[in-house]
C-alpha cells in the first residue's frame, strides 16, 4: 500500500475502474482533496508491474452522532456499546472512495473483499493513530455495492430507504443515491 501521490499518477498507466467519477477523482481530485486535509487516498500496485494501480481508497475521519438519529438506528449502534461508555458521538473512518482496476475485478482475485480485510486489521492495531470503533461508507444505492459491503460485514445505518430519505429530508418520489453503511470494528 502506498499514499498516493502525483509521482505514482505520473508514473502509473491510468486508472479504470469502470465508474467515471471514482477514475476522474483519483486523476484530477484525490491530491487536492488531501492538501484540504478532507481525507488522503492509498493504492496498491501490481507485485510484477509497479506502473499498474491494482485498487485506490480514500479515507476520512468521521463520526456517528446519534443523538439526531431516530430511535431504532441509535438503538442498534448504542446496543454494541457498553452502558457507561455510551456516548453521542462514536468516532469513525469512512471510506470516501474506493475502486479496483478492471483487470483485478473478480471473484478470482478477491481485491475488494482483501482491501476491507487490510481496512478492519489497519485500524484494529496500534499503527491507528487515533481511536476507531466503526467504519462508515456512503455506499452507491445499487445491488452490485450494496452486496459488496454486506458480504464484508457492513449493515445499513437505517434498515429502509425510505427511513433514511426521511432521515436526511429527501422527497420520497426522489431517488436515493446512495446508503450509509456501518461496520463495527470490535465484531471483526
Amino acid at each position: 500500500m502506498y499514499k498516493l501521490n502525483e509521482l505514482i499518477l505520473a508514473n502509473c498507466a491510468r486508472f479504470d475502474c469502470g465508474v467515471d467519477d471514482l477514475n476522474d477523482f483519483f486523476a484530477n481530485d484525490s491530491i487536492a482533496y488531501e492538501r484540504d486535509l478532507m481525507g488522503k487516498t492509498f493504492c496498491w500496485l501490481d507485485n510484477c508491474n509497479d506502473r499498474k494501480i491494482v485498487a485506490m481508497i480514500t479515507l476520512a475521519n468521521a463520526g456517528i452522532q446519534t443523538t439526531h438519529l431516530p430511535s431504532n438506528p441509535k438503538r442498534h449502534i448504542n446496543k454494541a456499546i457498553a452502558y457507561n461508555k455510551q456516548g453521542r458521538t462514536y468516532p469513525a473512518v469512512l471510506i470516501g472512495r474506493l475502486g479496483v482496476n478492471n483487470d483485478y475485478q473478480g471473484a478470482q482475485f478477491r481485491i475488494g473483499a482483501q482491501i476491507m480485510d487490510f481496512i478492519k486489521k489497519w485500524f484494529l492495531s496500534a499503527d491507528n493513530k487515533t481511536g476507531c470503533r466503526f467504519i462508515l461508507v456512503d455506499a452507491v444505492n445499487d445491488p452490485h455495492t450494496l452486496t459488496y459491503y454486506e458480504r464484508n460485514g457492513f449493515k445499513p445505518l437505517f434498515r429502509r430507504e425510505n427511513d433514511e430519505k426521511a432521515f436526511y429530508e429527501i422527497s420520497e418520489t426522489e431517488e436515493l443515491r446512495t446508503r450509509m453503511y456501518y461496520f463495527d470494528l470490535l465484531t471483526y
